[in-house]
């Protein structure tokens, strides 16, 4: 009995290329993203929002994150490169006269792109919302402790542009100050705060140090018109002065509650989920023929207009998903017309390098 391989030699050869220069490309594509994010998030620290244990985790999510994002661009790149070279350094003739056609030559290609695809969906549908969560609770706690973060225990601590000078004698595990001195300068007046306890709450997405059992008392030196109050508990709202820290909430929700979803911006999410997948499978169709170079031209000719109709079907997605958020067009329209646009592109693709009698002729099952 014949002894049939699921991976023949050419299989072989094109699933070392495509898978080396697939991570090769994946890696400087999120070195450049994730390195502008480095500096945003460096600066954050420097201003206060963050601490500096924070930052190792967070740029860890990020890479998990860009990664996600970047795995479209990252196959269709690769894809490009490993058969315009092919096509340079004539291996594709040498193919061809073996009997390897165009059916063959797709076949090479996808035993490598499909699992690669199940990847992809998995990061897009499952760990890109893990990782955009866990940066969310980050920010939060980070949020949460950042005036005790600017309070050092048994020493003088300005905070807010020397508005307010702290002393705490004593800051226990749970991050609660003990034996609190606050003075603070609001519209011209000075006010003193002392309280047995005082802590950081989170109120209405804003932060407040709460004082609690103290005195506060508000006025300007020389003058008799101050006021003097006992409390139980005196909220003091903290300007964080670094402009906050940007985070989409959406991002992070797990993909099975959004499925059943009615929400066309959380539909918008899905749909962007969904596309990574599917742009990969569309893109690599694209690719293919794409990358036929012609002895009479040149290689950057067929990259530009690879690149062109990459960034022409990535910015038709956003549009098309943007029209979806605003009512303009129905949700299976704003999903789906960007992947309409797509196999009309592909279908020009074929018929100019093909010819459309041997499309016609694949279709009935037959060589050409």
């Amino acid at each position: 009995m014949r002894n049939i391989r699921f991976l023949s030699v050419m299989d072989r050869m094109m699933m070392v290329d495509l898978l080396k220069t697939t991570f090769s490309v994946l890696i400087v594509l999120v070195v450049i993203i994730v390195s502008r994010n480095f500096i945003k998030i460096l600066k954050m620290a420097v201003d206060g929002l963050i601490s500096t244990e924070a930052i190792a985790s967070i740029l860890g999510l990020k890479i998990v994150l860009a990664s996600a994002n970047f795995m479209v661009p990252a196959v269709f790149v690769s894809v490009l490169m490993v058969l315009g070279r092919m096509y340079r350094d004539q291996e594709m003739s040498a193919l061809s006269s073996a009997g390897a056609g165009v059916g063959r030559l797709y076949l090479a290609v996808f035993k490598t792109i499909i699992p690669v695809v199940f990847v992809a969906a998995w990061m897009s549908l499952y760990v890109s919302p893990w990782a955009a969560s866990k940066v969310e609770q980050i920010i939060f706690e980070e949020q949460q402790n950042i005036g005790v973060r600017a309070i050092s225990a048994g020493k003088f601590s300005e905070y807010n542009k020397r508005d307010l000078i702290f002393y705490v004698e004593k800051i226990s595990e749970d991050k609660v100050m003990h034996d609190v001195f606050v003075q603070s300068k609001r519209a011209n007046e000075v006010g003193i705060v002392t309280a047995e306890m005082a802590e950081v709450r989170n109120i209405n997405k804003d932060l407040y140090i709460v004082f609690i059992n103290g005195e506060r008392v508000q006025g300007n030196a020389g003058t008799v018109d101050f006021v003097l109050e006992k409390f139980i508990e005196y909220g003091m709202r903290l300007d964080s002065g670094g402009g906050g820290i940007q985070v989409n909430p959406i991002n992070g929700i797990a993909t099975r509650n959004l499925l059943h979803t009615r929400d066309l911006g959380e539909l918008s999410e899905l749909h962007h989920r969904l596309s990574v997948p599917l742009s990969i499978i569309v893109l690599v169709i694209m690719a293919v023929p794409l990358a036929q170079v012609s002895p009479r031209s040149g290689v950057y000719g067929n990259l530009f207009a690879a690149f062109l109709i990459y960034f022409s079907f990535a910015n038709f997605e956003k549009v098309s998903s943007s029209w979806m958020v605003k009512g303009e067009i129905s949700a299976w329209l704003g999903f789906w017309s960007a992947y309409f646009l797509a196999a009309f592109i592909i279908v020009i693709l074929l018929v100019r390098l093909y010819s459309l009698t041997w499309i016609v002729m694949q279709l009935k099952g037959k060589r050409a």
